[in-house]
């Protein structure tokens, strides 16, 4: 079987009709229906049926369905990559950060660098830290966000911002412009726990195990975007990261930090014997710039 059999099979499966199946690809009906019946003849045995109106897959284009799924999504990113190249576009810059960064400091700083690379393309993801670094390892990435330093050998770790835990409350909770929170408060109190295994949750855990009354945890999470989805539905208090804690007013919601401080890291992950491109350089100075700006509360250019 050629390329352009698969495309064509995976058309009209996907369609259940030559015209339509035609238009998708940007080829006469007549070309489609050329490949179509080639490949039927090259396969020996028919590959659909004509059944009221619709083109119905036989069972043998059903078997073969398993095996050509992969083949026509493996194509894409030639595709695209081709296309790249006949418009001289620059390579796509992959971005990947973990959730607490993915909801405003990724996406806003991106929109940023969109004004001074336009003609470069953005692939953003949000992984685990774990994740990332497999995927930079394994150069399906250029850059990772992280409130981690995973201490890897071949992983360049830069520190680009610094802030600090944040308690949410429900309005009212905290006092009048209280300016932080003694962790001994927290004791007995009603809270959201975090499920994870990275430094943040078992340093977080730690402090809170170390409290007299323990604090009432009837409900752990697996992020701190859903910490505060809790928060915000009344069922507790909270612990998150600076960025989780963005904007949390204009949800009702009260924040302050803990004392004593717990520091926050805000990472860039990157191979260390990979050359950045003008793009990356200019972004990781956009996220700094921007991470700062966000944790201090004072508006970014």
């Amino acid at each position: 079987m050629r390329l352009r059999h698969i495309e064509v099979i995976q058309a009209i499966l996907q369609t259940g009709h030559l015209g339509t199946a035609a238009e998708w690809l940007q080829l006469p009906v007549g070309d489609v229906d050329a490949t179509l019946k080639d490949a039927e003849q090259q396969l020996g045995f028919m590959l659909f049926a004509s059944v009221r109106g619709r083109l119905q897959a036989t069972r043998e284009t059903l078997e073969l369905q398993a095996q050509i799924a992969p083949v026509y999504e493996a194509l894409e990113p030639l595709q695209r990559l081709a296309g790249r190249l006949k418009h001289h576009h620059a390579p796509t810059l992959r971005a990947l950060c973990t959730p607490p960064l993915a909801n405003h400091l990724l996406p806003q700083s991106i929109a940023l660098l969109r004004r001074r690379f336009q003609d470069t393309p953005c692939n953003l993801s949000s992984q685990p830290t774990r994740d990332i670094v497999r995927s930079l390892l394994l150069h399906e990435a250029d850059v990772g966000l992280s409130l981690h330093d995973p201490e890897h050998p071949q992983i360049l770790s830069t520190v680009l911002a610094q802030g600090k835990l944040q308690l949410l409350a429900p309005h009212g909770w905290l006092k009048p412009k209280q300016k932080y929170i003694a962790l001994q408060d927290l004791a007995g109190q009603s809270m959201i726990g975090l499920e994870g295994h990275d430094p943040l949750s078992r340093l977080l855990d730690a402090k809170l195990q170390a409290l007299r009354p323990l604090p009432v945890v009837q409900t752990r999470v697996q992020t701190y975007q859903m910490m505060r989805s809790m928060v915000e539905a009344g069922e507790g208090l909270a612990i998150v990261d600076p960025f989780t804690a963005l904007g949390v007013r204009e949800s009702g919601l009260d924040a302050c930090p803990v004392s004593p401080p717990m520091p926050v890291i805000l990472y860039s992950l990157t191979l260390k014997d990979a050359a950045p491109s003008p793009a990356l350089n200019a972004l990781l100075e956009i996220i700094t710039h921007k991470a700062q700006a966000l944790l201090s509360g004072t508006p970014a250019a």
